[in-house]
């Protein structure tokens, strides 16, 4: 197996979202995200998959030295040979690489947020980080595209949180605010024993629509120019925004059971989507052409 066919199979067997926005990309951009993707994985796995927070420690710290070595064109494992290429030819600082191990070590440090800006540091450095990476992958032309990217990525963890306050809490990890969860008499025991009233359920909009706000934020700063070298962080979007919408219709029933879209329906929804932003991008270019 080549490093692209691991990397591949890394990113189509998690069943992640983002595995369908990666369909519509050119090959070679198509590459590097996966590569990025799969990398993003390792190092999350590392802290979900090993029992023991001092043997996590350690893998972390390898990966560290791992994907230093790629910069340095010397990788072992085969999602760093992967990237080798990758952090060639695109503009991927390896401080962002280090950044988002940095977050996925947060989760070996703290177990609760007191307040969302300190969960705002959090969902930088495991979502925000990754944003900024793949629109240098998909190209760009105007640096708000960057603060489209952060916010994107804000909304996209925020809607992750949402989804798996349930497998998180089993964790012992609790992503919502204290200060939020006090404010609306919510306990951890009752996130723990799914105690579903009313103000779990208030907590849980609340949530909710802070992420609705970062969606709009981030499609306001999307210059149209360029939308679409961008079209599959929409598509990704317009998937999350839909599991969102599925959430809040089915009465916020995430400590029940997990909440998902069936395979069939994300490709659906990105297949639809990318003929949108192709349409769209028709347009834009024919009123360029009769401005000229």
């Amino acid at each position: 197996m080549t490093p692209d066919e691991y990397c591949q199979d890394k990113a189509s067997s998690s069943g992640s979202s983002f595995y369908y926005s990666f369909l519509f990309l050119p090959n070679e951009k198509r590459k590097a995200i996966t590569a990025l993707y799969a990398f993003c994985r390792e190092v999350d796995d590392v802290v979900d998959e090993t029992h023991d927070p001092d043997v996590a420690r350690i893998k972390l710290q390898w990966w560290r030295e791992e994907i230093s070595h790629a910069f340095e064109g010397v990788p072992q494992h085969p999602v760093a040979k992967a990237l080798k290429p990758v952090v060639a030819n695109f503009n991927l600082p390896l401080e962002f690489f280090l950044e988002i191990i940095d977050g996925m070590q947060m989760d070996l440090e703290n177990s609760h947020y007191q307040t969302f800006q300190e969960l705002s540091l959090y969902c930088y450095r495991v979502a925000s980080v990754v944003g900024l990476m793949t629109v240098e992958i998909f190209g760009f032309e105007d640096r708000k595209t960057l603060k489209y990217a952060h916010d994107l990525g804000m909304a996209f963890q925020l809607t992750n949180i949402l989804r798996d306050v349930r497998e998180d809490a089993a964790r012992g990890r609790i992503y919502l605010p204290a200060d939020e969860m006090e404010r609306f008499g919510v306990t951890i025991e009752d996130l723990r024993k799914a105690n579903l009233n009313d103000g779990i359920r208030e907590l849980l909009a609340f949530q909710a629509q802070r992420a609705r706000d970062y969606y709009h934020k981030a499609f306001e700063q999307l210059p149209e120019q360029d939308r679409y070298n961008q079209r599959s962080g929409l598509i990704m979007a317009r998937v999350y925004l839909t599991l969102l919408d599925t959430i809040e219709k089915q009465n916020y029933p995430v400590l029940e059971r997990r909440v998902k879209l069936s395979p069939f329906r994300k490709l659906w929804l990105a297949w639809r989507t990318a003929r949108r932003e192709l349409k769209r991008h028709n347009r834009y270019q024919k009123k360029l052409g009769q401005k000229e």
